[in-house]
């Protein structure tokens, strides 16, 4: 008997990435999952997708010294220059960015 293809984990290749990036930065020990559950959870009510993964991943590293603010927007600033100037269809990349 054959069964309907399961969904699929993710909806968005960022979204693997980012719960990759959670791990590899729990296996590299910046966080233990008690840490991590506790800074997930400090979001109340919202619902814990994968936006919510990434804006607590940023704000453990900045907690710890790693990065800051500024850092950060000038990140996202690179990233969107860089999804600005590439094509349609091709995956974004910070070597795209223009402004580098």
């Amino acid at each position: 008997m054959s069964r309907p293809p399961d969904a699929p984990v993710f909806s968005a290749p960022w979204e693997a990435q980012t719960f990759a990036l959670v791990v590899s930065l729990h296996d590299a020990g910046l966080f233990t999952w008690t840490e991590w559950a506790d800074a997930l959870g400090r979001s109340g009510h919202r619902t814990a997708d994968y936006a919510l993964w990434l804006e607590t991943i940023e704000a453990l590293l900045a907690a710890r010294g790693l990065t800051d603010a500024s850092a950060l927007e000038a990140r996202r600033a690179a990233f969107a220059r860089a999804a600005a100037a590439t094509p349609h269809g091709q995956p974004i990349l910070l070597e795209n960015d223009p402004g580098a």
